[in-house]
């Protein structure tokens, strides 16, 4: 009985228990991270070929991003596309980072695997005429370090031709803590090749001790280099180091704190260069003269500078600013002599505003670049835009996606890497490319054939 009495106690509680308790409802189940395709290497267009060339109605229709204001070209441009060769394995990811160059009738890029720490980084020519790419330079290959020891995937730099026929360039690591484990990395290369030959040499190893070289370009002319670095992990450093190097002495002229991270402007015509010391907030705006070679001097104004355009004839260097939180990425002239600063308008065509090239045409009329550098240009349609710069209005001359996910199985997702032909008539971009991954697998090019009717003067 007493058994009997103690049950119904405890079934009393039980019930009592489970009446005071919440119900708690499970949490459904994380769906599963959808699984990364298998891509081939190396990238393929559909059908075995090797280059193809589309014009289409598609390549003139807006996705719904587009703000309002921006126009739309009349003529669908004609457009060439190919993927680069010698991705024969997979990167992390193959991409490219560095602008590229236009230069006795040819076109110069690189791309690299951006493996660390034992990457390796390519310069191709690819020539229109033949439709063909030849292979410059294989970073790892001219290195020749011992396995184990670190060699840069990224070629980060601006490549450009000067006066002596060597392109010159600086190299970038694959990662940010890629030199680490290396005890005797002493810094990032510089590096040149000579387009007719191929021949290759390291310039200077290290010329920054301990840092590499993600920003930098050539003075043509006076054979100097231009760098902003950074440092490895390991030595504690957190700043930039602006330096000009002397390429033909090989040795440093000037070297120092207080540098731009990611860009320059640069004028031919005075060997001058200007920069942000502190580039992400546009502050800081100095000048070095190789005349007076000497720690930088301040100048008054303030300019956005992610990215920069040649000297135009008219002695204006345009260039576009990061986005800020309350302000979209804007467009820049800067005047060259006298140093004044016009703020021409927003760059951005829709939502994307991270643009990392920039380039002129020959009179001095239009500026061509692409939005979503870093990804997401599919988002707005991976628009090519032509901005004016007599009446300041933004133009989009070709909407690549989706035609090219559709058609060919590919999107173009960004591009550091930008340069139009020496008449103005052709604008050449290498792409980060996915085929159907979450990142960017693979790298191509797209040859734009601009119509006439759309660059008048």
């Amino acid at each position: 009985m007493k058994s009997v009495l103690l049950l119904a106690v405890s079934l009393a509680v039980a019930l009592t228990v489970q009446a005071q308790t919440p119900k708690v409802t499970p949490k459904p189940a994380k769906p599963k991270a959808k699984a990364e395709p298998e891509v081939s290497y190396p990238p393929t267009i559909h059908g075995g070929k090797e280059f193809v060339t589309d014009t289409a109605p598609e390549f003139l229709q807006p996705p719904a991003t587009i703000r309002a204001g921006v126009a739309i070209a009349k003529t669908p441009p004609t457009v060439d596309f190919a993927y680069y060769p010698g991705q024969t394995y997979r990167g992390n990811p193959w991409s490219n980072w560095g602008d590229s160059l236009f230069a006795n009738g040819k076109y110069y890029a690189s791309i690299g695997d951006h493996l660390a720490p034992g990457g390796t980084a390519f310069i191709y020519e690819f020539d229109p005429a033949t439709k063909k790419f030849r292979q410059l330079l294989d970073v790892k290959k001219l290195l020749g370090l011992p396995e184990g020891r670190y060699s840069p995937g990224k070629i980060h730099t601006q490549l450009v031709l000067a006066r002596d026929g060597w392109i010159y360039c600086g190299t970038h690591r694959g990662g940010t803590r890629a030199t680490d484990g290396d005890k005797d990395y002493k810094g990032d290369w510089l590096i040149r090749v000579r387009p007719v030959t191929a021949k290759a040499e390291v310039v200077s190893e290290g010329p920054v001790p301990g840092h590499c070289i993600p920003t930098g370009f050539a003075d043509p002319q006076r054979l100097i280099f231009y760098g902003g670095t950074e440092p490895e992990t390991r030595m504690g450093e957190t700043n930039v180091t602006f330096f000009a190097y002397d390429l033909a002495a090989r040795k440093m002229i000037w070297s120092g704190f207080g540098g731009p991270a990611r860009a320059m402007m640069f004028s031919p015509s005075s060997g001058r260069v200007w920069f942000n010391a502190d580039e992400l907030t546009g502050t800081n705006f100095v000048r070095f003269d190789p005349a007076k070679p000497g720690k930088p001097t301040p100048v008054s104004g303030t300019i956005g500078l992610r990215a920069a355009s040649d000297e135009t004839p008219q002695g204006i260097i345009y260039t576009v600013s990061h986005a800020r939180k309350d302000t979209d990425a804007q467009l820049y002239a800067f005047h060259t002599k006298t140093e004044r600063i016009e703020v021409l308008g927003p760059a951005a065509i829709g939502t994307n505003q991270y643009t990392t090239s920039l380039d002129a045409d020959p009179t001095g009329r239009y500026l061509y670049y692409c939005p979503g550098a870093h990804g997401g240009s599919e988002l707005d349609g991976t628009p090519v835009v032509q901005f004016d710069t007599k009446t300041r209005a933004r133009k989009v001359i070709a909407f690549l996606h989706p035609f090219y996910e559709k058609k060919y199985g590919v999107m173009l997702r960004g591009t550091y890497s930008v340069a139009l032909d020496a008449k103005g008539e052709t604008l050449y971009i290498t792409w980060n490319c996915s085929r159907g991954t979450r990142v960017w697998d693979s790298c191509a090019l797209t040859v734009v054939h601009i119509p006439a009717s759309e660059r008048r003067l």
